[in-house]
């Protein structure tokens, strides 16, 4: 068949004259549409004249790390095209804390990845004390106890990564370590928090509450046990020649690619740039802290699995630092002194669970009318926060977390935005997959490490 192209309007003489177009010219220049119930697949036949096999991987399945929908389009066990569709776990988190106070932020933002809770709470409080100006009267002991909880975080958030990216390949075994080792972790944040995971532990000004009686020796107690899971993990995967074969030159994307789609974290230390947020921009005091930034050279599914084992280690540095610095500010305050900020007030354990301490309440309701009056308006309007924006990042285990805060300068916040590694690492999806085998997809996807809480938000 041969398509002929209509003359133009107004056309006149042989120049404009009916020419004829072959079939390959017509197929490059139609367009083609697809509306209502149509299928897109039929049009793709139609439009590239031969049969395409596209595979929905997800959102119902177990490596997909969460809802996190791929369509593939595969050739025999190739994969030709690889789309991410995210959107199935939108929660509408940062549009919710437009209507709620600065303090009730967190209990809002330690829900979007629920990996690694302390790193929103973290950058949002932070972000927070800049319009209030506060930053420099955050007391030492509760910047410690941030650094304390964020990088057993970390910690906490690589063991996933590991683990199920290991259970993903058939290594059951790594998973049960992983999360054996998870678990300890877990506990430590229970003992300080109240809770396993969405603590809403860090406020603006400091933290909740002081860390309890007796935890740093229980912290010490529980590295041990940490440091021999990450030895077991690391002689069960990177000398393990299957796993070595089965990640090395797979999901290569080089520093070019990252430095392209705003890639960072261990994604982007496996190219060998050394970009970690609390080296180039510190926060929490990291300056003080001495550890050191792992990076590799080959930008493999193998090379991340090595970084992200050789981060825990220089995690457990910082946390034995922290542990030093909290015996030294003992008894010393976790939240600003100003009281029209500080929230809560003096927390206490009493028969009735945990609450205001008695010796407060008897002090604003007996003695200080003013205290009163703060402390009722701080629980229902929240303090206001000078009109303004500031711009916050923090190293997430997933790369940088950055953090867009504008006060109108009343007691919620106009806008708060969350640039989250895990949204911007999955652009990467289609150039680490295409031209790869579909069993490698699992691969690759572990090695980015998305947390679909974070992603959709």
């Amino acid at each position: 068949m041969t398509a002929t192209a209509e003359p133009r309007a107004g056309a006149t003489g042989p120049a404009h004259a009916t020419r004829p177009i072959d079939d390959e010219t017509a197929r490059a220049i139609r367009g083609f549409e697809a509306y209502g119930d149509g299928d897109w697949d039929e049009i793709a036949r139609e439009a590239i004249g031969e049969e395409r096999i596209v595979v929905n991987m997800g959102p119902q399945h177990p490596s997909t790390h969460g809802v996190l929908r791929l369509m593939l389009e595969i050739d025999g066990e190739t994969v030709t095209e690889a789309r991410a569709g995210i959107g199935y776990l939108h929660t509408g988190i940062e549009k919710n804390m437009e209507f709620r106070t600065w303090s009730q932020g967190p209990t809002f933002c330690t829900r979007m990845d629920y990996v690694a809770p302390f790193f929103q709470e973290a950058a949002f409080c932070l972000a927070t004390e800049r319009l209030l100006g506060v930053t420099d009267d955050v007391p030492e002991r509760a910047s410690v106890i941030r650094v304390l909880m964020m990088e057993l975080n970390r910690i906490t958030s690589h063991l996933v990564c590991l683990g199920t990216g290991g259970n993903e390949m058939g290594a059951t075994t790594v998973m049960t370590i992983a999360f054996t080792a998870r678990e300890e972790i877990l506990r430590l944040f229970e003992a300080a928090t109240g809770l396993r995971m969405n603590h809403a532990y860090i406020r603006p000004g400091g933290v909740a509450q002081d860390v309890p009686e007796g935890f740093t020796a229980q912290v010490r107690e529980v590295l041990p046990k940490i440091r021999g899971y990450l030895k077991n993990l690391g002689d069960l995967m990177l000398a393990n020649p299957i796993f070595r074969s089965r990640l090395t030159d797979v999901g290569v994307l080089n520093l070019a690619g990252c430095m392209a789609l705003g890639i960072t974290g261990p994604v982007l230390r496996s190219t060998g740039l050394p970009y970690d947020v609390r080296k180039a921009a510190p926060y929490c005091g990291y300056e003080t802290y001495d550890f050191d930034v792992p990076v590799s050279k080959n930008a493999d599914c193998y090379d991340r699995a090595v970084l992200r084992l050789e981060e825990s280690y220089q995690s457990l540095r910082i946390i034995e630092q922290a542990l030093s610095r909290l015996d030294a500010t003992e008894g010393e305050p976790v939240i600003v002194a100003d009281k029209k900020i500080a929230w809560p007030a003096q927390l206490a354990i009493g028969h009735d669970g945990q609450g205001n301490s008695l010796e407060h309440i008897r002090k604003i309701m007996g003695t200080s009318m003013e205290a009163l009056i703060h402390h009722f308006k701080l629980v229902t309007e929240g303090f206001p926060v000078p009109a303004g924006q500031a711009w916050q990042t923090v190293e997430h285990p997933r790369g940088e977390l950055g953090v867009h805060v504008v006060s109108d300068g009343g007691t919620r916040p106009y806008r708060a935005h969350f640039r989250d590694p895990s949204f911007n690492n999955l652009q990467a999806t289609s150039v680490m997959c295409e031209g790869g085998q579909v069993a490698d997809v699992v691969v690759a996807v572990a090695s980015l490490d998305p947390v679909l809480g974070g992603v959709d938000r």
